[in-house]
């Protein structure tokens, strides 16, 4: 038993025995005082009880305040003392609750409030007055009044009640407003269940908390929407951000980046430390940040993924915690990039092939003149001898020769024509045999063996002539001269696995292309050719010719076996008009 507990019963056995004995002297007391008196002790013995709460506290009062003489000295200044001291006691505990920083409610065993602090007025909207004899449940709507019916009949009659949670109090004013309460029930020395219930408004908390996360969804949208992939690790390397275009950009979910993936993972080897070298350097953009650059990222199919990076590092109390990064996809860009290339190399060919074609005009006006007066006089000169003059087989001979330097010229022109870009039925097989007359009589080729496996069966395709000629001449002459002059070459046509494409095979014997330029040899202005013997510009010409006709081109080749190159042409379909 506490020190509160034992002076309030003296103070009341004091009281109640001078009151009997004055009684019993024949003395009497008004009834005004006795009205005051039961009063007294009624609230004493609600302020007991929480004293029960306030030992708790270290708040118990004093042996020398509350305690009782041991002899009754029925003397009228002493009784006088014992109701000031009373009254004292009184006070101290209402001074106690009153300045409590939470509400305090104290409620009878018929759910009717008796006591309530400044706290709890203010809570719940209703002034002192309203609250003394309230129905404790009238402060709640009907769902918590239920949940309130529930828990008392429930509670232990012998250890009593202790709970506390968030509700929503019903204020006089009839709005709702969020409470943290914690209700607790005990019994008095007398045995009645006393209930206190102890009130925090916690309704700015909430407002803060349904900001702070209004914020945070935000904050969360914002990331999870932007076109930009967003990646943050811990200091670690522990993957915490990965948004949705992260997602698309490298292949991986979020949880299985979260999860499973290192953030060095998604580098090239050493690029990760490279980039937190530069982070915390200040040279490239401050300590902690990094301006804007191009580098590779590696996504889960362990393909290079070009990117442009802006990174920081994040702080607290000036200790890194985290770091992130911004990613944008650099590779619709930079495909557009190259077909502006392409284009523009477009344009320059066919702006050379114009100056040669007119050229080539002119050439051939000049050679085909003297040509056909050859060929005339020599047809002449024939018919001027006998049939077995053993002249005639040499006038023969050069009428052949003749026409056949006619057709080379005329070969010539034709390639070097630009001025039709018309796409119309072409037959492949004549086209490559076009390209090779054209070149298997130079000297470069004198020393290799051309082998023409060609089917005849292929259907034509959509094409412009002179340009797979410069395609074809293109690859052939590479394969010569990856030879030097010396070798053989292999040219096959077939139709494609499913029949609905023409494929060409061109083969050769040389010595074959390194690995890691397999990767960029239809690069415009690439070569592995000694300079002033190779533009760079064949193979990427070639490229984008193919392209412009829907079809593929791709390379086999290991260094020191030879090299295959595959050309695949669909046999139906539309095709962009090729350049003129």
């Amino acid at each position: 038993m506490g020190l509160g507990d034992r002076g309030n019963r003296g103070i009341e056995k004091k009281i109640g025995d001078r009151y009997n004995s004055k009684k019993q002297r024949g003395g009497s007391v008004g009834d005004k005082k006795k009205e005051e008196l039961e009063k007294l002790k009624k609230e004493v013995q609600i302020l007991r009880d929480l004293l029960v709460r306030a030992e708790q506290e270290n708040l118990a009062l004093s042996e020398h305040a509350l305690g009782a003489r041991t002899e009754w000295v029925a003397d009228s200044d002493v009784a006088k003392k014992l109701e000031e001291d009373l009254r004292e006691s009184e006070e101290r505990f209402r001074r106690i609750v009153e300045n409590a920083n939470d509400g305090i409610l104290a409620i009878d065993e018929g759910n009717r409030i008796e006591l309530a602090n400044r706290v709890a007025s203010e809570v719940t909207g209703y002034p002192p007055d309203r609250l003394l004899g309230l129905d404790f449940h009238a402060l709640f709507d009907e769902k918590n009044r239920a949940y309130l019916r529930d828990l008392f009949r429930r509670r232990d009659p012998d250890t009593g009640l202790r709970v506390c949670s968030e509700m929503e109090i019903v204020t006089a004013q009839g709005t709702s407003k969020e409470a943290e309460i914690c209700i607790t029930s005990v019994k008095n020395r007398r045995g009645a269940m006393k209930t206190y219930a102890y009130l925090r408004d916690i309704s700015p908390t909430k407002r803060i908390e349904t900001e702070l996360r209004k914020t945070n969804e935000f904050l969360r949208n914002l990331i999870e929407n932007s076109v930009d992939g967003i990646i943050a690790a811990d200091m670690k390397g522990k993957i915490i951000i990965f948004n949705k275009s992260s997602e698309k950009l490298l292949g991986y979910t979020a949880e299985e980046a979260i999860e499973k993936v290192h953030i060095t993972q998604l580098y090239p080897p050493g690029m990760a430390k490279e980039i937190m070298a530069q982070l915390r350097s200040p040279g490239h953009g401050g300590v902690g940040r990094l301006e804007p650059f191009q580098i590779n990222l590696v996504n889960k199919g362990g393909d290079l993924i070009p990117v442009n990076i802006s990174a920081a590092i994040l702080y607290e109390k000036g200790k890194e915690i985290a770091s992130f990064g911004i990613f944008t996809d650099l590779r619709d860009k930079l495909k557009m990039e190259g077909e502006l290339r392409e284009a523009q190399l477009q344009l320059l060919q066919s702006e050379k092939m114009a100056s040669l074609g007119k050229l080539a005009a002119g050439v051939a006006h000049e050679i085909n003149n003297p040509l056909g007066g050859i060929l005339i006089f020599s047809r002449l000169l024939i018919e001027d001898l006998a049939p077995g003059d053993p002249r005639r087989k040499d006038l023969e001979r050069i009428c052949e020769e003749t026409t056949r330097c006619k057709e080379i010229v005329k070969g010539l022109l034709e390639f070097a024509r630009q001025t039709s870009s018309q796409m119309e039925p072409t037959d492949i097989n004549r086209a490559l045999a076009q390209g090779i007359s054209l070149l298997e009589n130079q000297a470069l080729f004198h020393n290799i063996r051309i082998i023409k496996n060609l089917d005849p069966s292929l259907p034509p395709i959509q094409a412009n002539a002179s340009q797979l000629n410069q395609v074809f001449m293109n690859i052939i002459l590479n394969a010569a001269e990856a030879m030097d002059g010396q070798g053989m070459i292999i040219i096959r046509t077939a139709l494609g696995p499913e029949r609905d494409t023409v494929l060409i095979e061109i083969e050769d014997t040389g010595c074959g292309i390194k690995e890691e330029h397999l990767t960029r040899i239809f690069e415009p202005f690439f070569t592995t050719k000694e300079v002033g013997k190779g533009t760079g510009l064949g193979l990427s010409m070639s490229y984008g010719i193919v392209q412009k006709h829907r079809g593929r081109i791709w390379v086999k080749s290991k260094e020191g076996e030879g090299s295959t190159f595959f050309i695949e042409f669909p046999i139906k379909g539309d095709v962009e008009e090729a350049p003129s």
